[in-house]
């Protein structure tokens, strides 16, 4: 019992005495642990975390005890494992790199050229092409950006500059027209690029009716904070993916409501950011990925 309370009042000297430095230094960690747990949530690799945590509490449970021999092999594996989690987790670090390396860290320096009006239109233009090939089954891909750049994806198709427009989004996703079978990329609410071939999903759990236009889609909402929306040529079916997750058989209006919470939201995010840059990107206000499911 003593030594429970001299614990505690250790504890507790150590939360008196702690400094600002020592605040951000707890701050920092917590935030790369989330960070790294939340990109693990939805993958394999989550099932290796779990064991790598095993492994750990065997390894206490050995040194307590102790178990010698137990002990021993055990640190050999750990410290034979190390580059065996770097072969195991390379796309995981691979994509991380990738979104810090595209995230759009001038937010910090300069405020938003996009502005509410802009992105009204496109909303409600996507919606009234999207309504039309629905009716008339008529596949389509488009993928609005966020913070994380898709330049690479844009180099991969015709790059284009102008407005949203109904009509022009049927004339692109037109099945004789030649940039249908690929995405159309959406900037700051106009399209930079068609015909763009995305990245399929790595989840092997995807239900087997999804053709690869639902694969890509979602396989882009992975590997970026983009929303992706999808018509289905087979059913006309309206979809949209964000986060890696796919929301299936949307109404026209529950496909505005949707974009207009995702995308509207981040115009009216950036103009706060553009008030005080730097201070909302240390507090990641400027960042929406971590708002999704």
């Amino acid at each position: 019992m003593q030594e429970a309370v001299q614990y505690v009042a250790q504890a507790f000297f150590s939360v008196i005495r702690l400094q600002i430095a020592d605040l951000l230094d707890i701050a920092i960690l917590s935030l790369v642990i989330y960070k790294i747990l939340w990109m693990l949530r939805k993958t394999s690799s989550g099932r290796v975390l779990r064991g790598i945590l095993i492994l750990l509490f065997a390894m206490a449970i050995s040194s307590a005890i102790p178990l010698t021999a137990t002990s021993f092999l055990l640190n050999k594996v750990v410290e034979y494992g190390i580059l065996g989690l770097v072969i195991l987790f390379q796309p995981e670090i691979r994509r991380f790199l990738e979104r810090m390396g595209s995230s759009r860290l001038g937010l910090v320096f300069a405020s938003s050229k996009t502005t509410a009006a802009d992105m009204e239109v496109a909303i409600a233009q996507t919606t009234e092409a999207y309504t039309d090939m629905s009716r008339d089954k008529v596949g389509a891909l488009m993928v609005f950006e966020r913070q994380n750049l898709l330049d690479d994806v844009i180099k991969t198709g015709t790059a284009l500059d102008c407005a949203v427009s109904s009509e022009l989004l049927k004339n692109i996703f037109w099945n004789k027209a030649p940039l249908h079978d690929g995405a159309v990329i959406v900037r700051d609410g106009r399209i930079v690029g068609a015909g763009c071939m995305l990245p399929l999903s790595g989840n092997v759990n995807l239900s087997r009716d999804l053709g690869m236009r639902h694969r890509a889609g979602i396989g882009m909402s992975e590997h970026s904070d983009a929303v992706v929306v999808i018509v289905s040529e087979e059913t006309g079916s309206i979809s949209a993916a964000v986060g890696g997750m796919l929301k299936r058989h949307l109404a026209p209006e529950t496909l505005e409501r949707l974009l207009r919470n995702e995308l509207l939201n981040d115009v009216q995010d950036e103009g706060k950011v553009s008030q005080i840059p730097l201070l909302n990107w240390v507090l990641g206000r400027n960042k929406k990925e971590d708002d999704q499911p």
